[in-house]
């Protein structure tokens, strides 16, 4: 059981608490949830609190069974012999400021905003391997049955530049409705238009080049891919590989679900052909750039 209370909080941070606990009374918060996800909303809290304050309490094992914690300014969480008490301070700590005049804050303003630019630089020169999104459309699920119907990758550098690569594969297996329903592919357009899986997946390779490689929950395009490459006697790929959906767990944990579809929705990406390989490898290209933003993601 985890107990939160809030006074004088942004609006949009309530909002947020409301999808993990249930608030039984204005400002109090109550729910269960794992440890992971309870310090991920404490550090929401924290960060998003602007001049309110917050206390949290939780299940913890100590003598009393509980543990506490608070974003008040008069009072401090303190251990005594492994009880957490709560002691209220006479005056509460107040941020040292300094007697700087004017032109020195400018000053010490441009030299940090220097400083930043020449690491952001820095980091530009030496992360400057180009990066590959790779998206595959399957007959299912299962790498050791279904097969590989169409295969998208879009590749960028750090001057700006992309190239794309798509293909269809001819396959002989007959293709499920569902699957033609949800990619728009059936067996007379793959017959038509697909080529043989060793010529797109050698073309596939030709294309990464020694690009990092960017997915969205990728270990399941990743599996079906070395299969192939097993299969038909082939080189695997060598590139670095990263799967995106740990990132934006780590970087968002209050979406609804992890679906690409929510997550792109959440960034502000347009994905106009969902289930389509080429263009799910343009969203997740463009996710992968955003995240790049944020999380400093490094290639």
């Amino acid at each position: 059981m985890i107990v939160i209370t809030l006074t004088k909080v942004p609006n949009a941070l309530r909002g947020d608490l409301t999808k993990w606990y249930q608030e039984i009374q204005t400002g109090v918060y109550v729910g269960s949830v794992s440890a992971r996800i309870r310090d991920s909303l404490w550090l929401r809290i924290v960060k998003n609190i602007g001049r309110g304050e917050a206390t949290m309490v939780y299940n913890a094992n100590n003598e009393l069974g509980y543990q506490f914690k608070t974003t008040r300014r008069d009072h401090q969480v303190v251990d005594y012999d492994g009880i957490p008490l709560m002691m209220h301070l006479n005056a509460a700590p107040q941020a040292e400021e300094h007697g700087y005049s004017d032109a020195a804050k400018f000053h010490k303003a441009r030299v940090m905003s220097q400083k930043a630019q020449q690491k952001r630089s820095q980091r530009s020169r030496k992360n400057n391997k180009p990066m590959v999104a790779v998206d595959i459309e399957t007959t299912g699920l299962d790498p050791s049955k279904d097969v590989i119907i169409s295969i998208g990758a879009v590749k960028a550098t750090t001057d700006g530049q992309v190239a794309e690569f798509s293909r269809l594969i001819s396959v002989t297996e007959s293709i499920p409705e569902k699957i033609s329903t949800l990619t728009g592919l059936t067996n007379d357009i793959l017959a038509k238009q697909g080529v043989p899986i060793v010529e797109a997946l050698s073309g596939l390779n030709a294309f990464i080049g020694d690009c990092a490689i960017v997915g969205y929950n990728f270990h399941f395009d990743e599996a079906f891919l070395k299969q192939a490459f097993i299969s038909n006697d082939l080189e695997a790929l060598r590139s670095q590989t990263i799967d995106l959906m740990p990132i934006v767990k780590r970087t968002n944990a209050f979406l609804d679900n992890y679906r690409l579809a929510t997550v792109l929705s959440a960034y502000e990406i347009e994905n106009s052909k969902p289930h389509h390989a080429l263009e799910d490898a343009r969203a997740t290209l463009a996710l992968a750039q955003a995240l790049s933003k944020v999380e400093k993601l490094k290639i």
